[in-house]
């Protein structure tokens, strides 16, 4: 799981729910979506493989500096190498413009950060049951 979110605390959160709800996945953070399209496309700090795997699913904030997940979103679901990786987006807005551009920009989830970090810890179940459990994954193109 790649999580793009520039706020170290919500970043720091997701981590600890993850080992605490127990699940395995390999967790991989990038704070903006100039980072994350490095990651995916092996530019600078990422370019040896083992320092940027594929990821299975990106969590995407949308409010971030230099590039918004809007833009990264956008650029992700129209390169035709990167467009089968599933994102959620995983954001504190709930503006109806912004769930409307996701789901129009080939989001495949939308989802709002929970308040509490219980709410954090169904979350990350319910998206590890959902996305690694019943859902089949696309391979790589």
């Amino acid at each position: 799981i790649l999580m793009v979110d520039d706020d170290a605390e919500d970043r720091l959160l997701l981590s600890d729910a993850v080992k605490e709800a127990c699940q395995p996945h390999k967790l991989r953070f990038v704070r903006d979506g100039e980072e994350l399209l490095d990651y995916l496309k092996r530019r600078g700090e990422y370019e040896e493989e083992s320092s940027s795997p594929r990821p299975d699913l990106i969590l995407l904030d949308l409010k971030m500096p230099r590039q918004d997940g809007r833009e990264s979103l956008r650029k992700l679901k129209t390169d035709a190498k990167l467009k089968r990786i599933p994102v959620v987006i995983l954001t504190a807005s709930a503006a109806r413009d912004d769930v409307n551009f996701c789901y129009d920009a080939h989001a495949n989830a939308y989802m709002r950060k929970p308040n509490s970090f219980a709410e954090l810890l169904d979350l990350i179940g319910t998206i590890s049951n959902y996305w690694f459990q019943l859902a089949e994954l696309p391979s790589e193109k």
